[in-house]
């Protein structure tokens, strides 16, 4: 459906803003552009949209390319963070404009206008105005608009950036259910990991112009390919070390720089010497946990509890961290922890895995 052919993009004829972007996208899939400030993903979606020109290579739309088409002529629906309805018009009027730009009789602008309000469940909202509308309901109408037309592709940019937490969640299942039920190709573009693992069939984990990994949303969770994706996909606990030998099943035996042995997934190391950041999510640690086969068991000290509903957010210190994090689930019977207490902690060594040493700050870029 979509495909970038070795796309680059520069503002200033210098640095490079996208660096040699190779992406295929699949007709009625929804794909995410997902990464930190100036990584590139929207860029990448404006290029799409005609907005920016591609400083090099070729973007194709079902086999043709768009490099040299206008904006208007790529049939292309596009959702924007500001919802950017026209104030003056009734919503029934701000869906119909595209269909009155392309020459539509005024009796199938009605019945396509009709369809999509309903699509959206705003079926007797047609005749307000966008400033009676909460800011959901005009989130609603941006998605309507950008439907009504029937695209093939739909470019979302950022869309639910403006609204509050609940609301946010509320409308990710909403554009997912609308995808699902359409079999519309979908490329949306957000900062908010929990949002792309929500709604996507895949994900584009973009830094510095270039694509870290594309992979579904439980690989880039479970199977993070290197330092920068496992620290930005969701929460993530870092150990540093040293290799000591990698075996022929690719287990790394890594010495810990507090002294401590451990083994993991030899992911993105090579050999013997090669620094590392051991790689290990909250979820799959526990405290005190049975001796099984190939659990890694360390000592640790609780220094915080955090209590979260559902589990409790357990930091500790662990082999010279402080900042090491359990997610103990809140369930009856469990050991009650307390601050301070001295305990052991543990995990599968299939869990941990052993990736580049990229030390990462997600608050810092």
């Amino acid at each position: 459906m979509v495909r970038f052919e070795g796309v680059q993009k520069s503002y200033d004829g210098e640095a490079l803003v996208v660096k040699d972007l190779n992406l295929d996208i699949s007709k009625g899939e929804f794909v995410t552009m997902l990464g930190p400030s100036g990584s590139g993903k929207t860029t990448c979606l404006m290029m799409l949209a005609g907005f920016e020109p591609a400083t090099y290579g070729e973007i194709y739309l079902e086999g043709e390319p768009i490099n040299n088409v206008p904006p208007h002529k790529r049939g292309i629906g596009m959702v924007f963070q500001n919802y950017a309805l026209f104030p003056h018009m009734t919503i029934a009027e701000n869906l119909a404009f595209p269909l009155q730009v392309r020459g539509m009789g005024k009796a199938e602008q009605e019945e396509r206008v009709k369809k999509a309000l309903e699509m959206v469940e705003l079926p007797t909202l047609g005749g307000r105005r966008p400033a009676q509308l909460s800011g959901g309901q005009q989130q609603r109408v941006a998605v309507a608009r950008a439907l009504v037309f029937e695209p093939s592709l739909i470019l979302m940019d950022e869309p639910l950036g403006a609204l509050d937490k609940q609301l946010r969640e509320q409308m990710q299942y909403e554009i997912k259910h609308i995808h699902e039920n359409l079999k519309v190709t979908v490329v949306y573009v957000t900062h908010d990991q929990a949002e792309a693992l929500t709604m996507s069939d895949r994900i584009a984990v973009f830094n510095d112009g270039v694509i870290q990994q594309l992979s579904s949303p439980e690989d880039l969770y479970e199977r993070p390919d290197n330092a920068f994706v496992a620290q930005f996909i969701g929460e993530n606990n870092k150990l540093a070390g040293t290799v000591q030998e990698i075996d022929k099943d690719k287990v790394a035996t890594v010495k810990l720089d507090s002294g401590d042995v451990v083994k993991a997934q030899a992911v993105a190391v090579n050999g013997k010497g090669d620094r590392t950041l051991l790689s290990i999510r909250p979820e799959r640690v526990a405290i005190a946990p049975k001796k099984l086969k190939n659990t890694i068991v360390l000592d640790g000290t609780i220094e915080e509890l955090i209590y979260l509903g559902d589990h409790i957010r357990t930091r500790m210190s662990v082999a010279g961290h402080n900042d090491f994090v359990v997610k103990v689930p809140n369930n009856s019977g469990h050991h009650v922890l307390k601050e301070g207490e001295k305990t052991t902690l543990g995990w599968i060594a299939e869990d941990c895995r052993a990736l580049d040493y990229n030390i990462y700050d997600k608050d810092h870029g």
